[in-house]
């Protein structure tokens, strides 16, 4: 937090950092802001699968705006210039929109799996399911992002110094961090992954199905590779 890092790397490398962070915050920023935009503006858009989608660009858009902003300024000036607040403030904001965004990902994966599968036989997947999924996905970000700001773990300079994550490095302190990385590891990565890689293989097989099942279809061939790739 007080002097520049230049052990850590040249001075080129630092400012190299710093302009792809700056690139980060304009293009997440061009990209996000007209897909929400659109979104609020045009009723047509707002089917369910497209709330899921604005959710995943508000989330990209606070880690491009609020993390990519923060790190391109302390990469310019090769330390955490920001200080201690500024470090815990772009550690959550970047966990949160991280989180947010896994979660998403988790959540457009069920969505398929209900819609296409159908394992709840004639339940119709709606808006209202939708929304609420991603108000599930924000409140499953904040359980991982706001332990290190009460005393669970903590956010810390990390890599080059210039910007900030949950201490994953000393032990036995008082922040209790291996409960912490264990805490994140099964509920914020296998729990997420475990449900996508059990949606997109269920899809894979229901599609690969209906192909054996219209063998001599053409188009049913060619839309089982199509769909095969995606899910890989």
């Amino acid at each position: 937090f007080l002097v520049p890092q230049d052990h850590l790397g040249s001075t080129g490398l630092f400012y190299s950092l710093s302009a792809f962070m700056l690139f980060l915050c304009v293009a997440g920023t061009a990209i996000n802001v007209p897909t929400i935009v659109c979104t609020i503006q045009y009723k047509k858009l707002r089917s369910h699968l497209n709330y899921i989608l604005v959710n995943l660009a508000v989330a990209n858009l606070i880690v491009s705006s609020m993390g990519s902003s923060t790190c391109f300024i302390c990469f310019a000036f090769r330390y955490m210039i920001l200080g201690p607040v500024g470090c815990k403030v772009e550690g959550f904001t970047a966990s949160l929109g991280g989180m947010v965004s896994l979660w998403s990902l988790a959540v457009i994966a069920v969505e398929r799996w209900l819609v296409v599968c159908k394992p709840l036989g004639n339940f119709s997947f709606q808006p209202n399911h939708a929304i609420g999924l991603c108000a599930l996905t924000w409140v499953f970000a904040l359980f991982a992002a706001v332990p290190p700001l009460v005393g669970w773990s903590r956010y810390i300079p990390e890599g080059m110094q210039c910007a900030c994550g949950p201490d994953w490095y000393t032990t036995n302190n008082k922040f209790n961090n291996e409960s912490y990385v264990m805490f994140l590891f099964c509920f914020c990565f296998a729990v997420p992954f475990t449900t996508i890689v059990f949606c997109y293989s269920q899809l894979l097989f229901a599609v690969k199905a209906v192909a054996k099942a219209q063998a001599e279809s053409v188009s049913t061939q060619k839309a089982e590779r199509e769909v095969t790739k995606m899910v890989v």
